[in-house]
Formats: structure tokens, sequence, C-alpha cells
């Protein structure tokens, strides 16, 4: 067996969190590029032969998206189905699986973690995410999944328009998985959680006021519960903590806001909540690995 190239692309430093990423890095999968896109999204794309490789509870959530070749590719559980081109498969996070691979291959991944998902249960279903699981599914047909994977794979990573392509069609990829390829998780404790009305009252305030900086006291009152039940509360309906919660939203929001070019920068930053410029600079880049002004700029193109 030949050696696994270890030789990586400069930029994927960020990638290397997920346990997925690992483990075909150590396989004979040869890596032709990868990046984060901010939001806690990470691509990859592989090209792989006449190789073994197990997956075990990565912790994070894969979209595997056949591009070519598969047909001699199988999960060893499940030998008479064959991945082909346009076949896809969801790994979860809690996902346990060994693979043989035939023929050359290449495929597309999307990685991206639960408290990403979380935010998409809350935000777009409402839905505390304890209550979800992504279906393992493998070699499932989904041509709106496919089409988006091809198109992922086509953008030139490193061009900060095409990153913001990118993480838009990602954002289409969680949000159509969410959709069309979720369930409710049997036997869910729903003990320690907020109510629902706490939940949506406080999801709700936080959204109507991104300029303000709660205290955890404060987000505690409109729930009518300690500081201290309160935030083990949050984080069992949310899946993050407040703080996280609050960052992401601040985010979002000042996303919105950057598509309007009247608005100064140091304008966006007050009202998505930042306490400086520079504040919003450092955690917009940190998120998404380009600045607020090149997010602007290349949304403009």
């Amino acid at each position: 067996m030949a050696a696994p190239d270890t030789r990586l692309p400069s930029g994927t430093d960020p990638l290397r969190h997920h346990a997925v990423f690992n483990a075909l890095t150590g396989s004979r999968a040869s890596l032709e590029r990868a990046t984060a896109l901010g939001d806690g999204l990470g691509l990859a794309l592989w090209r792989n032969r006449h190789d073994d490789t197990a997956y075990a509870q990565p912790g994070h959530h894969t979209l595997s998206v056949y591009l070519e070749g598969g047909h001699s590719t199988y999960r060893l559980d499940q030998p008479g189905n064959l991945g082909a081109p346009g076949r896809l498969c969801v790994l979860p996070a809690d996902h346990e699986s060994r693979w043989h691979v035939g023929g050359t291959q290449r495929f597309l991944h999307l990685y991206f973690d639960p408290e990403y998902v979380a935010w998409h249960c809350i935000r777009l279903l409402d839905r505390e995410p304890r209550g979800l699981q992504l279906r393992d599914l493998t070699f499932a047909q989904d041509p709106y999944l496919f089409a988006l994977g091809q198109r992922l794979a086509a953008l030139d990573w490193q061009a900060p328009d095409a990153r913001m392509t990118g993480n838009a069609l990602a954002h289409d990829a969680v949000t159509h998985l969410l959709l069309s390829h979720a369930a409710h998780r049997p036997g869910t404790d729903w003990r320690g959680g907020l109510s629902v009305t706490a939940r949506r009252a406080v999801r709700d305030w936080i959204e109507a006021h991104p300029e303000q900086n709660p205290t955890l006291g404060e987000l505690a009152a409109l729930a009518g519960l300690s500081e201290y039940h309160f935030a083990r509360m949050f984080r069992v309906s949310f899946g993050m903590p407040p703080h996280a919660w609050i960052l992401r939203a601040r985010l979002q929001r000042a996303m919105r806001l950057l598509s309007d070019a009247r608005l100064p920068l140091n304008e966006v930053a007050a009202r998505a909540g930042f306490a400086s410029a520079s504040h919003f600079n450092n955690r917009f880049r940190s998120a998404f690995g380009i600045t607020p002004g090149a997010w602007r700029a290349a949304r403009a193109r």
C-alpha cells in the first residue's frame, strides 16, 4: 500500500478539527483543495481509489457528494449498495461506518458543526435541535443537493466573491438537508430546557435588540429563571451558550447590513451590536475568513 500524501494545501488548518477530514488525510485519498467558508462550514474536494476507511462518531456532520466514479465503492454493512455519480451520503455527527473504495472516484465533502445545525433548527424550524437528527444516508439521490455540490466544486474557493457564494450555497445545502433529510430523534429527554414560550421570548428579544449587550441576568429575567439555571437551560434548548448565540445573531445582521453600500462600516458595526469597527472587523474575519469590506466588495461585483 502506498503511503498517504500528507502534503496538504495551505489554508486547510481550520478543517483539522473535522475528524472525517483527518481520517481521509491519513488514508490513500488525495486532497485536491480545501477551504473554510466561515460559520463552521468547510469544503474539501477529494479523489480516492483502492482504499479502506472508517469513521467513528466524528462529532460533526458531513455531506458527501459523488461527482465522478464510485461504482465499486460500498459501505461494509451495505455491500450491495454501490456508489455512482450524482449519489450522496450524509454522515451525522454520531455516525459510524466502514467503507471499501474500489475504482477511482471524485467527491465533494461539506463539513458542518452541530452548533450550525442548532442555529438552523431554532431560526428555520422553530424547534429545539436536540429533538431533531439528520438521517444517516448512503448513496441517496437528491438532484437539488447534487446540483449544489457541482456548483460548489466549480468555484474558485480562494476568491473572496467565490467564498461568499460558497457560503450561501452551503447554507442552502444545510437548509435543504434539514427540511428533506431530518427526522425526529426518538427517545429525546425533554427535561432541563427552556419552555417553548421562554425560548421564543429570548430568541425574539435578541433578534430585536442587536445593538444591546444584555447581561446573563437580563436574559434570565425574560425566562423568569435564575442566572445559573438559565445558562444551563439555554444551552440545552439552543445547542450553544448564550454568548455564542448572540455573536452569531450579530454577524448575521451585519451581513444583511453590508448589502447596503451607503452604510459606513462603523455604522454597520454599531447597528449590529459590536463595540467598535475594529472589534467588528476581527469577529467577522474570524467567522468568515475575510474582512467586512472585502465581503461587501465581493457582493457588489
